[in-house]
């Protein structure tokens, strides 16, 4: 399968998961509020719904992170900058590309990151 095919499916995937939890808000496509869910009064369902909704806020973020990052790959691919280590401009290594696909730096320039 190819990365593009791959990456396309997998921002299907994110959305439907995203859409599960939480709504649209806002004009950025990508902007969603997570739902709070209704099981019910008595305590320990409330309880329960406060919980979920906790858990529900941070999936939400990693699911924006994640989408944000599939569709920035996604717009290189489309832009012929897929591969091209954002700090150094040299290619990323195309082992590192098939582990992580929306990997934006080379190995050397990540270390560096974490350095700083």
């Amino acid at each position: 399968m190819s990365i593009k095919k791959d990456l396309q499916e997998r921002r299907s995937v994110i959305k439907k998961q995203l859409e599960e939890i939480a709504e649209k808000s806002g004009l950025n496509k990508n902007d969603y509020k997570v739902k709070f869910p209704e099981y019910g009064r008595a305590d320990d369902e409330n309880a329960e719904e406060v919980a979920a909704f906790v858990d529900n806020l941070s999936l939400q973020k990693n699911l924006e992170n994640s989408l944000a990052a599939v569709e920035l790959t996604l717009n290189k691919i489309i832009g012929g900058q897929y591969g091209i280590c954002e700090g150094c401009g040299r290619k990323i290594n195309r082992k590192r590309l098939e582990i992580l696909p929306t990997a934006r730096y080379c190995l050397s320039c990540k270390d560096k990151e974490h350095e700083i």
